[in-house]
């Protein structure tokens, strides 16, 4: 695997954040890029060196197909969205592996997310007998890298929402910080986690000697910096932070229409039940995940927006 070193400069070479599992798009264009790009084939990933859409589908289930679309936002700093989203074969099993990392204070956490923490749950011995266990341990693991390598990743941080699809019938969705993930079931919106706003932690966040106020600014922030209660990195506020994720199961039945992951510059703007609305009647995913980012933009969203869409019929 790339060193952090070698991560850092890669990122000077490649301005993109998507890594699909199932379609690389374009040719490497620099001696850097080919060798992170081989690197990544050898992992089971391949790297989009341009372009921010794509799209792919499932081998063992052929109804089950996946698209993702990402926009930067109007701000002052480049992208720090990073998303994960395709499929791959494991031990003769297939595995949907699907994520949005959205970094703050920079991007190097969320990149170092998008290439290591999928791997460090499959490390795991029990994931396949445990899986919850497994993923709640990978997360502290990885987090716990990111802290070791913080004078070369930064003293940014990242959230983070994953959903791992087992063999087409079992679906596993973690996440820390206001990534989300939302499922339509009979049209009707669930949302399948949870959003780790630091007014919903303030006794957590006390109770490790930090604070919550709405000062400066006007949302509530852990120590009157950071509006998210649980995070990856962040060095400098994690004695007040966690990285433990919340997590749910659920069954893949014929009631399920399709899954929603995408950043919060979706959902500043939109419901739950006004995402799976606008995007019902796609039956492309690709399509699905394009159109609810033009949506976000047209209701003046401003942050960086990632989305993808799962379609399970």
């Amino acid at each position: 695997m790339p060193t952090t070193l070698s991560l850092r400069s890669s990122k000077k070479l490649n301005r993109k954040k998507v890594i699909s599992l199932s379609k690389e798009h374009n040719t490497m264009t620099s001696t850097g890029r080919e060798i992170l790009h081989k690197m990544k084939v050898k992992a089971g990933l391949s790297s989009s060196a341009s372009g921010d859409t794509g799209k792919g589908k499932s081998k063992m289930s052929k109804h089950i197909t996946h698209g993702y679309h990402t926009v930067e936002g109007k701000s002052n700093h480049a992208m720090e969205d990073y998303v994960v989203s395709g499929f791959k074969q494991v031990h003769e099993k297939e595995l949907g592996l699907f994520a949005i990392f959205d970094g703050h204070l920079g991007h190097d956490v969320a990149s170092y997310l998008q290439t290591h923490l999928f791997d460090n749950i499959l490390k795991e011995h029990d994931f396949w007998t445990d899986t919850e266990s497994a993923i709640r341990r990978a997360y502290r693991a990885t987090d716990a890298e990111i802290l070791e390598n913080a004078i070369a990743l930064g003293k940014g941080g990242s959230t983070a929402v994953t959903a791992m699809l087992i063999n087409g019938q079992k679906l596993v969705v973690a996440n820390v910080g206001d990534s989300r993930a939302v499922m339509c079931k009979n049209g009707v919106a669930e949302q399948l986690s949870v959003d780790h706003e630091p007014s919903r932690e303030k006794g957590m966040i006390e109770s490790r000697g930090g604070f919550v106020s709405n000062i400066p600014g006007d949302v509530p922030r852990v120590d009157g910096q950071l509006a998210v209660a649980r995070a990856f990195g962040n060095k400098s506020l994690k004695i007040h932070l966690s990285s433990e994720p919340d997590m749910s199961e659920q069954m893949i039945h014929n009631d399920i229409e399709f899954l929603i992951l995408a950043s919060d510059g979706i959902w500043k703007v939109m419901s739950n039940q006004e995402a799976v609305d606008c995007i019902k009647h796609i039956k492309d995913a690709h399509s699905a995940a394009k159109n609810l980012v033009e949506e976000a933009l047209s209701r003046k969203s401003k942050d960086d927006i990632s989305c993808i869409v799962v379609r399970f019929r």
